[in-house]
Parts: C-alpha cells; structure tokens; sequence
C-alpha cells in the first residue's frame, strides 16, 4: 500500500502557483486529506505553532515526512526537504490527493495505519517547531537579534571602558592639583596611611619627649621637644612631610634641610598657639568671679580665643600667626633650632612608619613589610664642581597605592545598552568590565567573608531575582522628557522642580539693637542653608537630565542591580532609576510594550488616581477609575497641552508620572479599540504600609491584619488615617485640661487643627523600621514647618516634641503585637551582642546577614594644620545598636525577599517586572496575574516557621546562651491574603 502511495506521488508533477508567494515560518504546517469517504469534508491535521495566522492547504511545508519499511521489515521515517525554501501548494497538494485515493483503496485495517502515520507526523512536527524555537530563541539576547547585540555590546564594552578612564583620569588630575597645592595629607589614601603610622610615631616622639624632660638627652633640640603634645608633634610630622613629598612627579623626594625647616617652623608656630589658648582658657577659668576692672580684659581676651579658634577651623593660618604674634612675648628659635627639631622629627618618623604590597601581590611568601621613607644622598653637578646633599624620598609603593585608588575611588555605572551578565559570584555578574560586587558591603568584612563562604547553590534564587530584575528593558518617555526640559530651561519651580536662582540674602539691619542684629543673623543663616540645599538640588536633577538625555534616542537599555547587606535590592546605577523621584519615573518607562487588553484600561485609570493622590488614592478601585472618567477633559488637555493648557496634572502628588498616565490614557481613550493600544507605562501596586503587613503577618495578628489590608475590604483601610485619628482624640483630651497643671495643654490647642494623615505618615512608616523619639520629633517638625503652622522656632521645637510623643503612644495601642515581636527581636540580638557577637541570619532566599555595627575606635587630634580623626572599627560590637537596628533589618531581609520570590515567579509567567521594595510594577495587561502571584508568594514565604527558625538558628549557634521565648501569636489565616484586594493596591 504505501509503496503504491509513494509511486502515484511521484508520478505528478509538482507545479508551483502563482499564488505560492507567501512564506510562512517552518512548522506552521497542516496536512489536508481530501477523502470522498468523509462526506466531502476536509480532515485537518493541525501543528500550528501560532506563528502563521493564514490557513495554509499544503500537505507539508518544507518537510515531508514518509513512511517507508526498510530491509527488516522495520518502518522508518525519511524526511523530503523543500529546498528552495518556497511554500509548496500545488505539488504536495497532489500528494495529498494521492494519499487520499490509496487510503480509499486499502482495507480498514491499513486506515489504523494512515492514523498512526498522521500521528507521527504530528509528533515530528512539534519537536522540530520546539527545536526551531530553541535555535530561535539561543539567537536572541535580551529580545534582540545577535547581531545587534553585537554591535550594542561593542558599544557597551567602548562606554564602559571610556567611562571609567574618564573617571580615573579626572580623579588622577585632582590627585595632581591637590599634590602640588600640599594637599596631600587631605587624601582619602594618605589619610589611610597615617592611621597605621600614628600610634607607632606619637609612642616614639613621647619617649624622646621623656628623655629631654629627664635630662637624659642633650640635644640641641631637647629645650624645645617637649613644649607640645606628642600627638600634635606627630600629627605635624606627618602632614608637612607627605604634602612636600607627594609634590611634583616621580616617586615622591624632598631635600632634607629644606623638609626639616618646614616641619620644625610649623611646630614652633603650633607651640605660640597651643600656648596662647592654653594662657586665655586658664584666665577664662580664674576669673570666672573677676573684679570690675579686669571683666572687660577677660571678655577681650575670651573674644580673642573664639576668633581664633574660628579661624584655625577656616584654616586662614596666617591671620591665626599675626594675632598670636602681637600676644606672645617669647623669644622666636630660630632656623637653626627649627632645622635640628624638624631633623629628629624626620628621622623618628623613618624609624617608625613602614608600608606594604596590597595582600593580592604575594601568595605564599610573608608579607613584603618595609620602611615608608629612606634617606639618600643626591650628586649635583655645579661649576664649582660636585655638590651632595641629602634627600628622603617616600617608597614607590607610595606613589602606586595614591595611583591605584584614582581607579577605584568612582566606578562610573551607567545603564547597560546590552542585557546585564548574570550573576555567578560574589563580583561576578552585571557590568562587561567595570568591577561589579553583589552585595554593599561598605567595607564590613565578616559580611563579606560570609557572602565568599556560602555555597553557589545556596544563592541561586538571589542570582535569578536581581538578573531577572536587571533583564527588563526601559526607555525614556521623549515627551514627558521635553516638558521637563522646558520647564528646567524656563527656571524650575514648577512640578516639585527646584528653583534655579538662589534666594537673596536679608539686608544688614541699620540698628545697634542686639536683637534685632540677632534676627538678621539668624535669617541670614536660614537662607544660606536654603540656598545650599537649593544648590545641592539642581545638582542632582542635572545629573538626572545629563543620564536621561544621553539615553533618550536609546531603543532601551537595563539596569543591574545588587544588594544591601540585608537583601534589599538596588539598581546599579545612582543618579536616573525607577527608585528615585517622580522626576526619574516620569521619564522611565518599559522599552516593551504590550497592549492593555480587556483590564489594563481600568487599570491604567486607577493608576492615574493613584499617581494623582491628594486622597483620591484611597477610594476603592471602582472610585479611583470613576475619579479617571469625571476628568476627561482635564487628561486629555494635560496630554495635548501640558504647559499651555489648564494644566491639571500639576496638582497632582506625582506629577510627572501623573503626565505620562495622561498621554497614554488619552491615547488608548482615542482609540476605536482602547485594549489594542500599546501601552509601555510601568503601572505600580504598592503594599499598605508594608512594614506593619510583615509584622501582622508574623504575628498572625486580626487587628493589625485588618489595619494593613491583609484581609479584604469594601474600600482599603488607611492606616495612617487610623492613627492620626487615634493622635487626635488623645489632644482633644488633654487640650481639655487645665493649662496651668500640664503644660501640653497649650500645645494640644495649637496643634488640633494641624493632625491629619500627612502629619503622622512618615512617623508610622518608620515605626516598624526602628524610628527613634527624636527621629519622629524630627519628622513632625519638619511637617508643621513646610505649613508655616507655627513662627516661633522654640514653640515649634516643644510641639513638634508632644505631637511625637502622642503617635509613638497610638502606634503602640493600635499594633501591640508588632511591638512585642519588635521587642523579642531586639531582646535577642542584646542577648547575642553581649558576648560581642554580631547577629547573624539567613534569609528565606538564602542569603547570609551579618549585621555590621561594630565600635569604632575614635581619635580626634586638632593642630592648626589639620584635624586628624583616627577611626578604627574595632572588635566590640555596639550593643545598643545592635539591638535597636535588628527588628528593621530583619524585616527589610523579609520584605527583600518578597519581592524576589515574585520577580522570579512572574519571569517565569512572562511579564515584564521591576521592584522598589515594596512597590511592584508591570505593564497595565499584566497586573492582575502580577497581583495573583504576589498574593501567593507572600503566603508562602509566611507559611514558613520563620521565627521558630530564626530562634533555632540562634541556640545552635550559641547553645550556652539563654534566648527570651517566642512570643504569643494570633490565629489570623493567612489565606486570607490571597482574597484582598488592597493588600497591594
């Protein structure tokens, strides 16, 4: 039968039809069997892989698969190949035809057979369309073709390597400039020197100092070695040498004579000083009961020391000699006094200060330790003849370490243009070239030493989450882009834009009123302090702009990210990121996009009230899209005019996200299909003061639960609300009471019309993150400021004091059980801490946490040269810190992990995701399955033990030690999560 098949195939003749000029992709194949048998209908075997739209009545594409029997009677399949690459319709038609009329010819028994051959023909065509799909897909990176991938990464290599010699190259110059001034000793890298050189040169100048006070040295020198302390000698020692040593090119040399006068003057200068604070500070002590006649002297003299020693802060040396010069009668040295101390000064430093390779410069052998400075003679050759003199010059490893640190000071990251290498290691993954580490470490060595330790498999789920978050793809919005660049250009001020000029300085009243001069002095430095900041603003937004306009004609480019020390993750990349401010997320937006479909219509109009807020915020979702269609007219006016129109989006709270929500919902609103329209905007859902969620969800806590919108609810419950209502009953109580009993009473008054949510929100944020009193007393005084509530900077001190007292008491009524895990917590890293332990864990994902606070050894000397802090972190952990900042970090790990948990799961579900902190975004089409999969990745990271581990982990490591008991929890259900509708909303 089948070689009676085969045989009328090949008698047709296989014509191609002018129609045939289609090319459709491989595998999109149907076999039609034309069968008189079946009433005429047409039996369609479909592999269709959803590349080709079009019907296609071909018997095979490309491939033709034949059953065939071989030598042993065994069936084989062989493969006919269209060589031509042409869609065959004619010619396989007519072996369909064929086909057909052997199948109506044979038995029954042979349809079983035709069956079977259809079947494995299915089969063949699926693993070749999963194959073609694998060989397609290893063609593409980061949803581009390999050959502009290519091209981008040559360009990512050019940027990265350009960037970075840039960088080094300025840093280099400023090492230059700084060198040449003698200003050295001012150095990060200098200054690191001098911690190690101290304690050995201050130990020997102080035993000389002995010496001469015995008598035992006769020196030309002794007389004059002991009339200041030996930290200040050795503090002077150091910094005049290296700032003439680092002087000029080459390896650093200065000529004896010429390094001892200038270090011997300096300390006889620093003696005339020392000795005139020295005489007015004991004046100052006697005559703290002066006579009448010596009170105006004493005050002349007291003013004189403050002015000094203002001065010597402003480092205006010579105006600090001349006033001590005309009040110091002591006879001067003299050079050749000065030359023999400078001489003894030099020589103990060279017996004292010693430098070594960096560690990764000698494997096997001891370290290569020699001394910092030597001392050689130099030949001159003059037309008198030869003349030598002597010379100290500094180790070249000197120079090399002040060289190496002009590469490492900045690391210039930029957005990638090319996908981010996945991370494998501790520094390896992220940038091509640029050095890349995956955690902050910021120096903390036992984190880091953790992080190098623990297996690879281990954090391997910490690897996928920050490459799936550096593998989305952004762009910038041009159009919200040239608004801003408007606005900047025009002077700022608009869109929470800084202004551009500086606030003028309050004239000097023309009074000799003390008061009033008081006033003007304390105006005047309230608007140097505004103008500072001021400044500090633009600089910041300029660098946005510069990052934004060098990438505004980019297809897309991707972030990398890393980690702090507790596992929060953070884009590579400071300056424009979608963690910054409204100005950065207004101008970022996905480089895909995808159309809105049945739901991201209404969710883009809940965005827009979201991103709006003034209250809008938190209606229901129903509320917030209504809110959307009651503006119309406002949104599109925004979109088309938003500078020249009535523009509205600048009331919102997030303006600039706010414009960008118009343009794209206009522009889906204008379409006759809305759920077509192409959306790239990033539509957020953040959690409900998430800090607390976690705490709830810890404490399987109704109360608190409910409060966070961990359970569901008509409208979302505002927690804020919640407790600026509790604060408020509370002041209305006490401003009931007698003003002359307690006097908050007055302040209760004062404030009543000023509580609100904003007053009190960024004090319950921070509440579960460890806030202090005085960080609260801070926050609130910072509010009632920007609302000029109350003139009076002393009034406005005690109130911002009671209004932070009142909402840290209905914080702790409202979410007492997070307070008590707050306190276990905190009771367990104290009880860890005072063995002089740090506390340790690991988070859900695996990562392993060392809290790093550690003493630091602190040694501030102050010489009119320079102020020398030695700070050393030591081996004595900080208890108190310890345990105050536990109960935060450990959520932050959790909340940290969260987000990782969803950014893997909806990689794999194929959205497009990015995370800050507590706030997850994907496109508008995609945030119900976003919203579904965050719900469940919250239960099941809950669902784990994790205090009981956590408590576990702690008695294994210190079985001797006696930890407080879990405390009790609630019988909330977490599943209840997975139905709420704000949880994240």
């Amino acid at each position: 039968m089948w070689r009676n098949i085969t045989k009328q195939a090949s008698l047709r003749n296989f014509k191609f039809s002018s129609e045939t000029h289609f090319f459709s992709p491989p595998f999109a194949s149907k076999i039609f069997l034309q069968d008189d048998s079946f009433n005429g209908k047409t039996r369609t075997y479909s592999s269709d892989s959803g590349l080709n739209s079009q019907k296609q009545e071909v018997g095979f594409h490309q491939t033709s698969v034949l059953k065939q029997k071989n030598k042993e009677g065994h069936r084989k399949f062989g493969i006919l190949s269209d060589p031509c690459g042409f869609g065959v319709s004619g010619g396989l038609r007519g072996y369909a035809s064929a086909a057909a009329e052997a199948i109506i010819s044979t038995s029954e028994e042979d349809v079983d057979d035709v069956q079977e051959l259809v079947e494995e023909m299915e089969r063949q065509n699926k693993a070749m369309e999963a194959s073609y799909q694998q060989q397609k897909q290893q063609k593409m990176v980061g949803g581009m073709g390999m050959g502009k991938y290519h091209i981008l990464r040559k360009r990512q290599v050019k940027i990265e390597t350009e960037a970075w010699e840039q960088a080094a190259k300025e840093y280099q110059e400023l090492l230059e400039d700084m060198c040449e001034q003698k200003l050295a000793p001012n150095l990060p890298y200098i200054k690191s020197l001098f911690l190690g050189w101290f304690e050995p040169l201050k130990d020997a100048i102080a035993a000389e100092q002995d010496l001469c006070k015995d008598g035992k040295n006769r020196g030309a020198y002794a007389q004059y070695f002991d009339q200041l302390p030996a930290e200040m000698m050795a503090v002077i020692t150091m910094h005049k040498l290296m700032g003439l040593l680092m002087t000029g090119g080459g390896y650093g040399s200065a000529r004896v004579v010429q390094a001892a006068c200038h270090i011997g003057e300096a300390i006889e200068h620093e003696v005339r000083i020392h000795k005139f604070l020295e005489k007015t500070k004991r004046k100052n002590a006697m005559n703290k009961n002066p006579e009448k006649e010596t009170e105006p002297v004493a005050k002349a003299e007291d003013r004189l020391r403050k002015k000094v020693n203002v001065l010597m802060k402003k480092q205006k040396l010579h105006q600090v000699r001349e006033i001590v010069k005309h009040h110091d009668g002591s006879k001067p040295w003299g050079q050749d006094a000065q030359v023999k101390v400078g001489c003894r000064l030099i020589q103990i430093m060279m017996e004292t200060a010693y430098i070594q390779p960096p560690v990764d410069q000698f494997e096997d052998g001891p370290p290569d330790i020699r001394p910092a400075f030597v001392h050689t003679l130099k030949t001159v050759e003059t037309q008198r003849g030869s003349r030598r003199y002597g010379v100290i010059e500094c180790d070249p490893l000197v120079r090399k370490g002040l060289e190496r640190t002009a590469k490492h000071m900045v690391i210039p990251y930029m957005p990638m243009l090319v996908p981010p290498l996945n991370w494998t290691g501790y520094d390896r993954g992220a940038y091509l070239f640029l050095p890349s580490y995956i955690m902050r470490t910021h120096g903390a060595k036992q984190q880091r030493e953790a992080l190098r330790r623990c297996p690879k498999q281990q954090l391997e789920p910490v690897f996928q989450a920050l490459d799936t978050l550096g593998s989305t793809k952004w762009r910038v919005n041009k159009r919200v882009l040239g608004v801003i660049d408007r606005i900047w250009a025009s002077g700022g001020r608009l869109a929470d834009l800084v202004d551009r000029d500086d606030i003028p300085l309050p004239e000097e009243p023309d009074t000799e009123d003390e008061r009033e001069i008081r006033k003007w002095k304390w105006k005047v430095n309230n608007v140097k302090k505004e103008n500072s900041e001021r400044h500090s603003q633009r600089c910041d937004i300029e660098l946005k702009l510069a990052v934004a306009r060098k990438m505004k004609d980019e297809e897309g480019f991707f972030y990398p990210h890393n980690l702090d020390f507790r596992g929060r993750a953070y884009p590579m990349h400071p300056h424009l990121n979608h963690l910054g401010s409204d100005l950065c997320r207004g101008i970022l937006e996905f480089a895909e996009g995808r159309p809105l479909g049945n739901s991201g219509l209404n969710w883009l109009k809940i965005h827009l009230a979201n991103v709006y807020g003034g209250g809008v915020d938190k209606l229901s979702h129903e509320g917030r899209a209504a809110f959307a269609e009651n503006h119309l007219e406002d949104i599109f006016d925004s979109a088309d005019r938003p500078l020249e129109g009535r523009r509205w989006w600048l009331n919102a709270e997030d303006p600039f996200q706010c414009l960008a929500t118009c343009m794209n919902l206009s522009e889906a609103l204008r379409s006759p299909s809305p759920e077509t329209t192409m959306s790239h905007l990033p539509i957020h859902q953040d959690g409900s003061c998430n800090g607390l969620q976690h705490y709830a969800a810890l404490g399987r806590d109704k109360l608190g639960a409910a409060a966070v919108n961990l359970v569901a609810g008509e409208k979302p419950a505002d927690v804020y609300s919640g407790i600026a209502a509790r604060v408020l009953d509370i002041m209305r109580k006490d401003a009931a009471r007698d003003p002359a009993s307690d006097p908050n009473v007055l302040r209760a008054r004062l404030l009543i019309n000023q509580v609100d949510r904003k007053l009190v929100k960024q004090t319950v944020m921070t509440s579960v993150y460890g806030v202090t009193y005085i960080g609260a007393r801070d926050q609130i005084k910072r509010r009632l400021k920007e609302r000029c509530a109350i003139e009076d900077e002393a009034e406005l001190f005690s109130a911002a004091c009671y209004a932070a007292k009142t909402t840290l008491t209905a914080l702790g009524e409202m979410f007492e059980a997070a307070r008590s895990i707050m306190s276990w917590l905190g009771d367990c890293a104290k009880v860890i801490a005072m063995e002089n332990q740090p506390v340790r864990w690991t988070t859900p994902l695996g990562l392993p946490v060392v809290q790093p606070y550690r003493k630091l050894g602190r040694h501030l000397i102050k010489t009119s040269l320079q102020v020398l802090t030695l700070q050393r972190e030591t081996d004595k952990v900080m208890v108190k810190r310890q345990r105050t900042a536990f109960p935060p970090n450990f959520v932050h790990s959790l909340d940290g992990s969260h987000m990782m948990m969803t950014a893997i799961a909806c990689r794999e579900a194929g959205l497009n995701f990015a995370g800050v902190h507590d706030s997850y975004w994907t496109h508008a089409c995609d945030v119900d399955q976003m919203n579904k999969i965050l719900r469940q990745k919250f239960v099941e990271l809950y669902e784990a033990p994790i205090l009981e581990d956590l408590l576990d982990n702690f008695q294994k490591s210190f079985p001797k030690l006696k930890f407080p008991p879990l405390p009790e929890r609630g019988d909330f259900d977490l599943r209840e999560v997975l139905e709420s509708p704000y949880f994240f909303n």
